[in-house]
């Protein structure tokens, strides 16, 4: 997909600055530091619409950046970063869980993990509590080019066997750097956004 226009709409804490539009919402779910923000900015071809950040734990609000006028990536808080207070933890998952829970244009959940490394506790518990929403999932295995082209496989069986992923489920590895993965993405999203 040619993306020629692409901005953040709003940063949304609650249900009631979601935008109403009507428009299908891909969200993007994953730990703080697993390259969201890069896998964005990669799809779209823009260097930071999505901000990247050295910090994790950056992103603390729902983030709708609107792609063509057609849909809507919406870039969730996110997860397992040691340094935010058990407060704010709290506080981000009840914001996740009202926005999973409660809405209905969106259309699927780009899980995005790290190829190099095991998915953790944190990646499974997310990847559990989508499938009780019964949402689709989509795991974007980022980091791609970090690893040796004989490795990948193996990689990505861990990956799809510590999550347990259903059948139905894909995973796609993917690089921001080389753009590796980038149209398999971009396959899934438009299927999901019946575009």
């Amino acid at each position: 997909m040619k993306v020629t226009k692409a901005e953040i709409v709003i940063s949304a804490v609650s249900q009631k600055q979601y935008p109403n539009d009507q428009l299908p919402e891909i969200a993007l779910a994953g730990r703080s530091n697993v390259g969201k923000s890069s896998f964005i900015n990669k799809l779209i071809n823009r260097k930071n619409l999505a901000r990247t950040s050295s910090k994790p734990g950056k992103t603390q609000t729902l983030n709708f950046y609107k792609i063509n006028e057609i849909f809507y990536f919406v870039d969730v808080p996110g997860y397992g970063y040691a340094k935010v207070s058990k407060k704010e933890r709290e506080k981000w998952g009840g914001m996740m869980e009202e926005y999973f829970e409660t809405r209905d244009t969106l259309k699927a959940v780009l899980l995005i993990t790290d190829i190099r490394h095991e998915p953790t506790r944190d990646d499974v518990q997310m990847y559990d509590f989508l499938k009780h929403f019964e949402l689709p999932v989509v795991v974007i295995a980022t980091k791609l080019d970090k690893i040796p082209k004989g490795k990948r496989d193996k990689h990505l069986k861990r990956t799809k066997e510590t999550l347990q992923l259903d059948k139905e489920d894909l995973i796609i590895p993917f690089s921001a750097e080389s753009g590796e993965g980038k149209d398999e993405a971009w396959k899934v999203i438009r299927n999901h956004i019946n575009f």
